[in-house]
């Protein structure tokens, strides 16, 4: 191999994701040699660095590289990582060190150290329109063939679950073959429970006014996501205030609520809280703080009623105060 670096940390929160992240990576690295005598893999909560960085130390007995994995890195602190960054410092030139998240945040001294000596391997997918393309070429791997409605299902329905991606296309392949190009219809008995989606999927149908389409992502944060309804109220809390916070302030541009809001890296959430503060107004976002706070006190139970009822009549509320999409064809 060619850009081989001596240290890589991989990380990423789905665990179907990082793994097989890493699986790729130790596979490029060892290439053709027999990974039994290449790799050596530290996992679970008993080994220690020191080992690591004396297995890091020693040359390759066969083949050209050692490669060295050690899993739930962040599971260390910054003291107990020192010896390690201190390796990747002077790091040997024929041993590849993957360092795979997990088990916490891992210590900055030691990420900093590996983005010195080599990569940062990212195994989320991609959110936004890079996600269809994404899902696209992992479908491509599989030599499974789906109509594009069918790509487009099959990644709204997994949601953040994209892990699932995978074992999904193993039972589409073992179903269909490589010759058919199947429909929505194919697809949908093999794809089970429908995954959680990202907070902001939720967000962004209430600001829609979209009430149906609002209320089937909050079943799936609570159904798949199993996220706490004081979970959820806090993230709403945090999407009002931002609207709170720009409210009367005469604020007309974006960069001007970045500013206001405290954003210094992406000035989209600021360019979403001023563009629906104009669509609801002040009633709109005075109402928004209420129901959150009164949806607060009854999920605390000062009423008699299930958390997820609760969460279903404010999302409900919510969604109403925005101007109702448009119908098609009106």
């Amino acid at each position: 191999m060619s850009d081989v670096a001596p240290a890589y940390f991989v990380r990423g929160d789905d665990a179907t994701l990082l793994s097989d992240a890493v699986a790729e990576l130790v596979s490029t690295l060892v290439g053709d040699d027999d990974p039994a005598y290449v790799v050596e893999d530290f996992a679970g909560d008993d080994y220690e660095l020191a080992a690591v960085v004396d297995a890091a130390h020693t040359p390759p007995f066969f083949g050209d590289r050692r490669v060295v994995v050690a899993r739930s890195i962040g599971r260390f602190t910054t003291d107990e990582v020192a010896p390690l960054v201190a390796y990747l410092a002077d790091p040997l030139a024929s041993t590849s060190v993957i360092l795979v998240g997990g088990g916490g945040q891992a210590p900055r001294s030691l990420v900093d150290a590996v983005k010195k000596a080599g990569e940062v391997i990212d195994a989320a997918a991609p959110t936004g329109r890079k996600r269809a393309a994404w899902v696209s070429r992992r479908i491509d791997e599989h030599d499974v063939r789906l109509e594009p409605a069918a790509v487009d299902f099959v990644a709204g329905h997994l949601g953040d679950e994209l892990g699932r991606l995978a074992s999904v296309l193993d039972v589409l392949l073992a179903a269909y073959g490589t010759e058919r190009r199947l429909t929505v219809e194919d697809v949908r008995p093999f794809l089970g429970e429908a995954g959680a989606v990202a907070p902001w999927d939720l967000t962004d149908a209430i600001d829609r006014g979209d009430v149906s389409g609002a209320l089937e992502q909050l079943r799936r944060i609570t159904g798949a996501g199993g996220r706490h309804p004081l979970e959820i109220t806090a993230t709403l809390h945090g999407h009002y205030r931002r609207m709170l916070r720009l409210d009367g302030a005469g604020i007309e541009t974006e960069a001007d609520a970045a500013a206001a809001l405290g954003l210094t890296a992406s000035t989209f959430p600021a360019r979403k809280a001023l563009s629906q503060v104009k669509r609801i107004g002040h009633d709109g976002v005075s109402r928004a703080i209420t129901l959150l706070s009164d949806a607060d006190l009854a999920i605390k139970g000062e009423i008699d009623w299930p958390g997820d009822l609760v969460l279903e009549v404010l999302v409900a509320r919510l969604a109403r105060l925005a101007p109702r999409p448009a119908r098609r064809g009106a």
